[in-house]
Order: C-alpha cells, then structure tokens, then sequence
C-alpha cells in the first residue's frame, strides 16, 4: 500500500510582534531557544520524525534572518533532489500575488501551487511553540475520518486560553464549536496550531470566502477558514497529549526555558529517537574558568564564565566575567556581562553588553535588553524594563 502524499507548510512570515524586542530585527522562527537552537527547529524536526521529505516555509518578515539559518535543509534532511525544502517568499505577477495578510490569505495566495502538488494532505503548522509531535500518525487518522480538517489541540491555562482557537469537543472527537481569540473562553481546549487539511476541499471552500471577503477579508485560518468548517460538521480533535508550550511572547519564552532546567526536562532534546535537529556553528567547549560557580543551568560550546550562574541559559560565546552574577535568566548568543553586574529574571538578546557593577532585573516581571545593546557601567534597569525602550508607532 502506498504511503499518502504529505504536504507541510511552515508558517514562519509573521512579525511576532509579542516577542517585542525580541523580533525587531528577526524573523520569530528564527529566535534562539534552549542554547544552540532555534524555534523553527522544533517543526523541521518533527518533519523528519514523521518521515515527510516536502516541506515549504513561508517567509516575509525578515526573510533573512531565516533563510541563513534554514540553508538548504540538510539538517533536517530536506536537501534533496527531487522535493525538500523550498521557500514561500511574496510574489508578483498574478491576480493571487502581494504581500500574505493573514495564515487563510497566504493559502489561498500559493493555492495553484498547492494543488498542483497534488497532496493527499496538507499539514500547516506554525514555529513558536516547542513540543514534539509523529505528524504521520495525525495525517492517517485523518484521512481515515473523511473530515476536511483536523485541529490537533492541547490545554492551557484559563488566564491565557483567550490568545488561542478554542474548541468544544463531542462525541467521536467531533469539534462542535470553534471560537478564535474569544474574550470569555467556553473551554481551555487550544488547537495548537498544527492543522490536517483536506487540500482539494479546503482550496475550494478557501475559494467561495475569497469571493464573499477579498483578499485582505481572508485574514488568518481561524477568523473564517476553521469557524466555516466546524460549522458544517468537517471538523475534527486529535488530542496532543505530551507537552506543548506557546514561546509567543517574552514571560513564555522565558518560562519555557525553566522548564527545560529541570532535572527532567518536558522534552528531552538529545533523545536518540527523536533529536532535535538544527543548524549551528561549530564551537569549543565550554570554560569554566577559576572561581566560577554554575548550577542548575544550560551552558553551550564557546561560553566563558568567571563569575556566578544559576538557573539560567547560556547561548554559545556568552560571557559571564568575574565578579558578574546571572540568575535565573537567559543569555542569547555572545552577550557578555561584566565583572560585578547582576542580571536577574531577564532575557538579554545577540551582543548585549552589561556594563561593570550594573543591575539588571530583579523580582517581578521580565527584564528585556535588545540585540546589541549596550548597558552603561553603574546603570540599573528595573524589573519589566525593555531597554533600548520600543518606539511609539
């Protein structure tokens, strides 16, 4: 029996805006997570997992700082020949051309393309959540459903189910109601932006909303795509029961590394059955130089510390000097601290520099320092501060 077609699309063109800083100057895929990876990687990964070699990433917002990352693909072992990789940058030149308003607006953009794919289904996911997850296995319980699509969902807490597609989940997994970024949650059952489609079906339904809305009415798969499919009864749940955590914004990006400090991390990243796979630069080993002190953290190649480190992340070529004191926060690639600075609860992203005796963080909300900013020596930034401040639009 042949396997069924499969057709992933990677939605990796929005500005990410909730990661504030943090996406001023790269795409949110391609924002580094846990020391040497980066977002993106947890969906490539999962690509390879599952045995699927077609796997197209949308691009638009700083295309760059992805595409470096992504190369050909053959981490993920998507160089190939005859399918792989390929990116979905904007297009000119026919009636379906411009910039993607939306995750519906870039399908219907690329649906000729699509279609002449000839898939047997279409798995579109997004790349700001880490989790792992067999899509084969969800793509043939779906084809096996005769359902046009399938919503994989988790739970979140109450407090935050009002920044997701929420569903109410019947019999037979039946999704009998679809409610996108409700004000007042009915449930805290998330779909976790991991969809199974029906690639003919959902084109053409794609279709007849384009032709009621416009292009810029299509907006994302939840404001009329997946509301319309519940509606007719073709929707379906297929429950994620392992772990899953949005990294949408900077408090949960800044939680889900906690969690991968644990001393059984949710996910274990180094499993030789599931690595995660990703793209990095070769580096030499960690130097713990005299008098440091390091404990209950993550420490990458290329990193030198002199001073103290707990409960933090450290990226490659991150410096902590004598004297310096990180806790609790996390280092994204060649910050350095100098000697006598204290950084707490807070996320300093490429090249900040912390200048000698400055405080930065403390208790309460999360300190963010931008790329390649610089911290005078003396200066103190306050809990929830965000330095360079963003500008007013």
């Amino acid at each position: 029996m042949a396997l069924p077609r499969i057709l992933v699309v990677v939605l990796a063109g929005g500005a990410g805006g909730r990661l504030e800083l943090l996406t001023d100057q790269r795409a949110k895929p391609a924002v580094p997570f846990a020391g040497v990876y980066r977002l993106v990687d947890f969906p490539l990964s999962n690509c390879q997992h599952s045995g699927i070699s077609d796997v197209w990433v949308s691009v638009q917002y700083h295309p760059t700082s992805l595409s470096d990352h992504l190369a050909n693909g053959r981490p993920w072992d998507l160089d190939r020949t005859a399918g792989g990789l390929m990116m979905l940058p904007p297009f000119q030149g026919t009636d379906r051309g411009g910039w993607v308003s939306g995750t519906a607006n870039l399908l219907w953009r690329q649906a000729d393309l699509i279609r002449e794919y000839a898939a047997d289904a279409l798995v579109v996911v997004s790349s700001d959540a880490v989790y792992k997850l067999d899509y084969r296995e969800v793509v043939e319980a779906h084809l096996g459903s005769g359902d046009e699509v399938t919503m994989v969902t988790t739970e979140v807490a109450a407090d935050d189910a009002a920044r997701y597609g929420i569903v109410q989940v019947g019999d037979d997994d039946r999704i009998t109601d679809y409610a996108y970024k409700p004000e007042e949650p009915a449930t805290t059952t998330a779909t976790n932006e991991v969809f199974v489609f029906t690639p003919g079906a959902t084109l053409d339904r794609l279709e007849g909303l384009h032709a009621d809305l416009g292009d810029d009415g299509l907006e994302d798969l939840g404001s009329h795509l997946l509301p319309a499919q519940t509606r007719d009864g073709l929707a379906r749940a297929h429950r994620l029961e392992g772990y899953w955590r949005d990294v949408g914004t900077v408090p949960a990006y800044w939680q889900a590394h906690r969690d991968f400090l644990a001393a059984e991390p949710p996910i274990d990243l180094d499993d030789p059955a599931w690595p995660l796979h990703t793209r990095g630069g070769r580096h030499s080993a960690a130097r713990l130089l005299p008098g440091a002190v390091v404990d209950e953290s993550l420490v990458s190649g290329g990193t030198r510390v002199a001073g103290e480190v707990r409960g933090s992340v450290l990226s490659p070529g991150v410096v902590v000097e004598k004297g310096a004191t990180v806790v609790d926060s996390v280092l994204l690639p060649g910050a350095r601290v100098r000697a006598g600075a204290t950084v707490t609860r807070s996320v300093l992203d490429d090249r900040v520099e912390i200048g000698e005796s400055a405080t930065v963080g403390g208790d309460g909300d999360i300190t963010l320092v931008g790329r390649r900013a610089v911290v005078d020596a003396g200066a103190h930034l306050a809990a929830g501060a965000r330095f360079p401040e963003p500008e007013d639009d």
